[in-house]
Parts: structure tokens; sequence; C-alpha cells
């Protein structure tokens, strides 16, 4: 599906309070053109609808006007520089980032993790930064919030107004 169509269902789900699905088509477009900073910045104002300053700092990351509390949660949460480059996402060299801020960042991540690993590590090749992933990744448990608790019910709800329409078809075939 070409971008524009896919940002404007985007805008529509988000208009008609499918956050969840608007979330997962902003994660596969920026999984898509990871190089796009303006997606990023979608992905983390949808986190933020959610209460969830780690992954809106990962997704701001890259932003020079990025919120330094939610860039600490990132850090807390991703605490190694293999994570760090896992979590980012990107692929190709730093020079494709569309700022120098962002190519900064990336470089800085890069670096870090090779001086922490002790030998190179590339974007593209995430077995050479693997070994910083050897600990086993949780997220920590954080207190509920109000974004969090309207996010989770209306997946409920819209779980239940599915199955509710899916067993009167059900029903419908054996009338």
């Amino acid at each position: 599906m070409p971008l524009r169509e896919t940002l404007t269902r985007v805008d529509a789900d988000l208009a008609a309070g499918r956050v969840p699905v608007a979330r997962q088509r902003l994660r596969g477009l920026v999984s898509s053109f990871p190089y796009d900073l303006t997606l990023r910045r979608r992905l983390a104002e949808v986190y933020r609808l959610y209460g969830d300053a780690a992954e809106a700092g990962r997704w701001m990351y890259l932003e020079e006007d990025r919120n330094a509390d939610e860039t600490a949660a990132f850090e807390a949460r991703y605490g190694s520089h293999g994570w760090r480059m896992k979590a980012l996402a990107w692929r190709g060299p730093e020079a494709m980032a569309a700022t120098a801020f962002a190519e900064g960042q990336l470089v800085a991540v890069r670096t870090a993790c090779a001086e922490e690993l002790g030998h190179p590590v590339d974007w593209d090749d995430p077995a050479s930064y693997r070994n910083g992933l050897d600990e086993e990744y949780e997220a920590p448990s954080e207190p509920w919030t109000v974004g969090g608790v309207l996010a989770g019910v209306g997946c409920l709800v819209g779980a239940l107004a599915f199955l509710a329409i899916w067993v009167n078809g059900v029903v419908a075939l054996f009338d």
C-alpha cells in the first residue's frame, strides 16, 4: 500500500479511536521507510496517547526537539547500546539521516555500542551487535496511565463488537 494511502488510513484509524491499528500501521511504515523522521514523530505521538514515555522517546530519539524525560525513559528501558541499536530500527549508513542531529545520534549510539562490545558494529548487520543483546529484554512494569487504560478499553470494546458481528453472521448462516 502506498505511503500516502497508509497515512490516510492512520488518520482515519486515529479519528475512529482505533489507536492500536494506527500504531501498527505506523510501525510498518517506519520499518519500510526508516529514514523518514516524520513517520517516527507520528509514531511517538501515538505512543504518547498510551502514556508510554519510553516508546515516545524511542521514536523521537533522532529529533533535536525531543523531550528530555522521554529520552531518559527510552535510555532506561533500553539500557545497553546494543538494545538501543535494535530499538531504533535503523538501516543503512548514518549519512542517510534527514538531519545532522539525527546522523550524530546514530553515530553516537553505534560508536558507543562498538566500544561496549570491543569490535565494529553495523546497522545492517544485527549479528554484529547481537552480543550486546545477550540478556533478555524485559520491559519494566510501570503504573497504569489514563491513556493506557482508555486504549485497553477501546480494544476490548472493539473486540466485543467484532465478536458480536461475527456471532450474528454465524447465526444468520444457520437460519
